[in-house]
């Protein structure tokens, strides 16, 4: 096998043998495989208009594809099937050779495999918004494009051109994604959210579906279980239609890659509705329900008609599991009770006023975006600790599981505001950077001027994606860590460097002194 395309990849090389995620050699080639066949679908498709089944394969074909969410060689196989039966309604066209993907110049490599981490993680967006009812045939369209170009020849500037092309056309889908949540569930508002669990029957619900809690929610209602999200699942408390329902109770744990720690023995049914499965431990095997795209050996799975599905099962082994008999608080890394989220753009744009007021009258010196995925791998408590040592007159914009590491420290507030500022999933990266552009007209400057500085972590191909946006839009000056992509060539980088002045993350205390001054 070979596979780089996350951040804790064997080495900082690619792994091999057995992937870090727990993907075994021969899921790594049916994923390979699986894409070929995606390369196949979208040359078909071409110069055709395909239709919502065509569509909706492409993106769970890229989705299923993502670190961390399908492990089951029979689901992906059926999945293949499915695309190639497809195909051949369109006439046919051939496959690319999977011994292809990862061969060749190690520039094309880079940038070819940039761009196909990229689509994944738009297409995982794309899908969240295709069951909200929200469609785009400029990003569906993109899709195929982008699947096409894995087997075309393209020199190394046409590739960087792809990319920044790319850039924006993941901002539209994300765009589109916001669109769909917020005219579902409301504009989030600001709430803090425990990390208590009450005693009692209770159902655990991680990754990112916001309607697949929507609809465990209306399911569960006057049951007597109470529901507490985890993961990315946190900024679900902010949305006005989902938090009105009051066994919405709080959160559990942290970031996905210590389930295996706080779920280890759990009384309690656990659902996953995307990515972020991380090899389940015997303890809490037998209690894990997998929907959508996740996939694993062994685990039941909750199948969906349209979207619409059936959590029956989950809510029986809940009642009978009974969960604990007393209430258990569980911190958060730095040993908080509890959390706040729900500051997207809405919120953040609704006291643009007070914002402006502090920073001319010098209350608030700089913005630190300190968002992204959270993972394993030591030296990720840079992020806490930058956001421990940023002066009191330093407001910090979060986002993604990243902010785990440092979303349960009090460190104050400036103005009436608080310093850390919860903007939701990383998809709601979109509201971040729409908060940056109205910051920018309101100073008259460019963004990149504005006292804002973009301190990033990374580990899967969301990250990828959302980082292509903001490079597509111009924005410079981007810390990266905790380590540089394996899949981006010395040229590339040195081009990324050159172009936007990406920097690898150092130290907190150099980094804060060379963003500060």
């Amino acid at each position: 096998m070979f596979c780089f395309q996350c951040e804790q990849t064997a080495g900082g090389k690619g792994c091999t043998k057995v992937g870090v995620c727990g993907k075994k050699p021969d899921i790594a080639d049916k994923q390979d495989e699986l894409t070929c066949a995606m390369v196949g679908l979208a040359r078909a498709a071409e110069g055709q208009t395909p239709d919502g089944e065509t569509d909706a394969l492409m993106m769970k074909g890229l989705f299923a594809t993502i670190t961390n969410v399908n492990f089951d060689g029979d689901r992906l196989d059926e999945l293949k099937n499915a695309i190639q039966a497809e195909k051949e309604k369109l006439g046919g066209a051939a496959d690319l050779d999977p011994a292809s993907l990862w061969q060749g110049d190690p520039d094309v490599v880079s940038l070819r495999s940039t761009l196909l981490f990229g689509l994944r993680g738009t297409a995982a967006y794309a899908w969240h918004a295709l069951l909200l009812g929200k469609t785009s045939e400029e990003v569906t369209g993109w899709l195929y494009k982008g699947m096409r170009a894995m087997g075309e020849e393209h020199r190394i500037e046409e590739w960087l051109d792809l990319i920044m092309d790319f850039g924006q056309v993941n901002l539209k889908c994300m765009a589109l994604l916001d669109e769909a949540n917020t005219a579902a569930y409301g504009q989030p508002v600001p709430v803090k959210v425990p990390m208590t669990i009450e005693k009692g029957p209770f159902i655990v619900i991680t990754g990112h579906d916001l309607y697949d809690l929507k609809q465990l929610l209306e399911q569960t209602e006057g049951k007597g279980i109470n529901i507490y999200t985890h993961g990315e699942m946190l900024p679900a408390h902010g949305y006005p239609e989902l938090k009105k329902y009051p066994h919405l109770k709080g959160n559990f744990g942290t970031a996905w890659h210590n389930q295996q720690r706080e779920f280890d023995g759990i009384p309690a049914p656990i659902l996953y509705t995307t990515n972020c499965l991380v090899p389940p431990r015997a303890s809490y095997a037998d209690k894990i329900f997998t929907t959508d795209a996740v996939g694993y050996p062994g685990l039941k799975h909750i199948e969906g008609n349209n979207g619409i599905k059936d959590f029956t099962p989950v809510i029986n082994m809940a009642l009978t599991l009974g969960g604990w008999a007393e209430d258990k608080k569980i911190t958060g890394i730095n040993g908080g009770s509890e959390v706040m989220t729900g500051f997207a753009r809405g919120a953040v744009l609704g006291v643009a006023d007070k914002v402006i007021e502090a920073v001319r009258a010098g209350a608030i010196k700089h913005f630190l975006l300190v968002g992204g995925c959270d993972g394993a791998r030591a030296g990720r408590n840079y992020y806490t600790k930058i956001v421990q040592e940023a002066p009191q007159d330093t407001v910090i914009l979060t986002l993604g599981c990243g902010k785990y590491r440092f979303n349960d420290l009090d460190i104050g507030e400036i103005g009436g505001l608080p310093r850390i500022m919860d903007m939701g999933q990383c998809n709601d990266a979109y509201s971040a950077i729409q908060v940056a552009l109205s910051l920018a007209d309101a100073f008259e400057c460019e963004v990149n001027e504005l006292p804002l500085t973009l301190v990033l972590s990374w580990y899967e191909q969301k990250a990828v994606c959302i980082l292509l946006t903001l490079l597509s839009l111009g924005i410079k000056n981007i810390y990266l860590g905790p380590t540089l992509p394996a899949f981006i060539s010395p040229n590339v980088l040195n081009v990324l460097v050159e172009k936007f002045d990406i920097k690898p993350i150092s130290t907190p205390e150099a980094d804060l002194k060379a963003i500060l001054g």
